[in-house]
């Protein structure tokens, strides 16, 4: 059986990031649980969802539209890692890899959005 969305390498990289994100996040104090560290996660958790979602669609504005949401997800999680790094949650040592892969994810879907 063909495996689809997971042969994509956007999608691998964007699951990736999101597994990322949550080493990141694992330290985040208690009263983030459900305010910074939720809203992050849920961004991260939401780019290789919207991914894999569009791409089991039959029609090619539907995979556009996931993508789309999938792209918003990557500036909402782009801007989270910001306000994260200002605030002092996570070094910038440690945001140097998941902003690289992150703009590395959002260059391609871009593309995708594009040539789809």
């Amino acid at each position: 059986m063909e495996r689809g969305y997971k042969n994509l390498v956007v999608w691998q990289k964007a699951k990736s990031l999101a597994i990322e994100i949550y080493k990141l996040t694992e330290n985040f104090p208690e009263a983030e649980k459900y305010g910074i560290t939720s809203q992050i996660r849920r961004a991260a958790i939401s780019i290789p969802s919207n991914i894999a979602e569009g791409y089991r669609r039959n029609h090619q504005k539907e995979k556009v539209q996931f993508l789309t949401i999938a792209f918003g997800s990557g500036a909402e999680l782009e801007t989270q890692l910001e306000i994260s790094e200002e605030i002092f949650l996570i070094p910038k040592s440690r945001l140097a890899e998941a902003r690289a892969l992150l703009e590395e994810i959002m260059k391609i879907l871009n593309v995708l959005t594009c040539t789809v």
